[in-house]
């Protein structure tokens, strides 16, 4: 496949008719990525709403929905993006789950400037490296996309700071994401979703494995780096054993969660936006991820979840099966609690197009699950 580093200009040499003058305004790499963003939802390569992703002849099967809880409008959003950065091999998911009066806004908002962004650091960073893909690599691969990762989610928290139509001060959003580029699959995560990881054991059974650590103050780590910085944790009298960030004076703003974006009432004081990024590779043995909100596994267990897709006779469904099932045990374990949106991605990794071949849709399929 030649140098990573000419894999990203390449495309933004075949992107140049469509920036076209916008090079002046947009200099490079971040113009190429917008492009590509545009592209790619021109050519319905982008899903952002309940539905599928099944695209002829890649092994990416990906189910997606979400649901409105009972605390106003829904402030979780998703996107799944096949063919991310022109690459047939590489696919970009995340889920986002927004808090406070502009929620909704702040988590829309980074996911429409999160994969651009990502794709812009990931080429800057290639640039910068001359590592050939037959080679061994995948610890080179891992650092580039941790890198690049890491300048995304600075630079994007940065911006959204500076937006003048979203007032991000007392509102924000987590944000979990995970790139598959070939076998591997990189996971990056801010605040408290959580991806688990299907995988079959050698007598055949079904096991979780949780991929990402739930950012949120109770952690000791992350209790003694808010502490550290002025801010302070503690629960709420009417909720024992919820910690909480806080300002260190005052009754705001109560986050429930140790990193984010936006949220600057406490920016200085703790609460951070730096993702913690790590990688897997994908064997046969592993069957499926699932990225979803805490609004899922505030009442679902990873066992439990990993149950219930792999039990849905169509893959199509199995997002929406899963977040009905967490409704209903919203009104079973957290009676009198209004419940939170929630919601859910399920990628499966070998796909055959199980939905395709059932309901006989296009090769390249976005459908809303009935």
């Amino acid at each position: 496949m030649g140098q990573l580093s000419s894999m990203f200009s390449g495309l933004a040499r075949s992107l140049s008719f469509k920036i076209g003058k916008n090079n002046d305004e947009k200099s490079g790499a971040r113009g190429a990525a917008e492009a590509m963003a545009k592209e790619a939802k021109k050519n319905d390569m982008i899903l952002r709403s309940s539905g599928i992703v099944d695209v002829d002849g890649s092994n990416n099967f990906a189910s997606v929905f979400s649901k409105r809880g009972e605390k106003g409008v829904n402030q979780d959003c998703c996107i799944v993006w096949e063919g991310f950065g022109c690459q047939e091999d590489m696919m970009f998911c995340g889920i986002f789950d927004g808090h406070g009066p502009w929620g909704h806004f702040v988590a829309k908002q980074i996911r429409e400037t999160m994969p651009p962004s990502l794709l812009c650091s990931w080429q800057e960073t290639l640039a910068q490296t001359s590592i050939d893909l037959d080679s061994d690599k995948k610890c080179h691969r891992f650092n580039i996309w941790k890198d690049s990762y890491i300048k995304t989610c600075a630079a994007i928290d940065h911006e959204l700071g500076q937006h003048r139509r979203i007032d991000s001060f007392y509102s924000g959003t987590t944000a979990l994401s995970i790139v598959r580029q070939g076998e591997l699959i990189f996971i990056a995560n801010v605040g408290d979703s959580r991806a688990v990881l299907a995988t079959t054991l050698d007598d055949g059974s079904l096991v979780p494995v949780q991929l990402t650590v739930d950012f949120k103050p109770s952690l000791p780590q992350e209790a003694e780096r808010i502490i550290q910085s002025n801010g302070r944790v503690f629960c709420l009298d009417d909720e024992p054993g919820v910690q909480r960030v806080w300002q260190p004076d005052g009754e705001t703003p109560g986050l429930a969660m140790s990193r984010a974006f936006g949220d600057y009432c406490v920016k200085d004081f703790g609460l951070i936006s730096v993702p913690e990024v790590s990688q897997r590779n994908i064997t046969s043995r592993d069957q499926f991820v699932v990225l979803a909100t805490d609004g899922v596994w505030d009442v679902v267990s990873n066992q439990e979840a990993v149950q219930i897709v792999s039990s849905t006779a169509e893959p199509g469904k199995a997002a929406k099966r899963l977040v009905e099932f967490a409704a209903q045990a919203w009104k079973r374990k957290r009676r009198g609690i209004a419940m939170d949106d929630i919601s859910a991605i399920c990628l499966f990794f070998h796909s055959t197009s199980p939905l395709a071949e059932s309901q006989q849709v296009h090769p390249f399929s976005i459908a809303t699950p009935k």
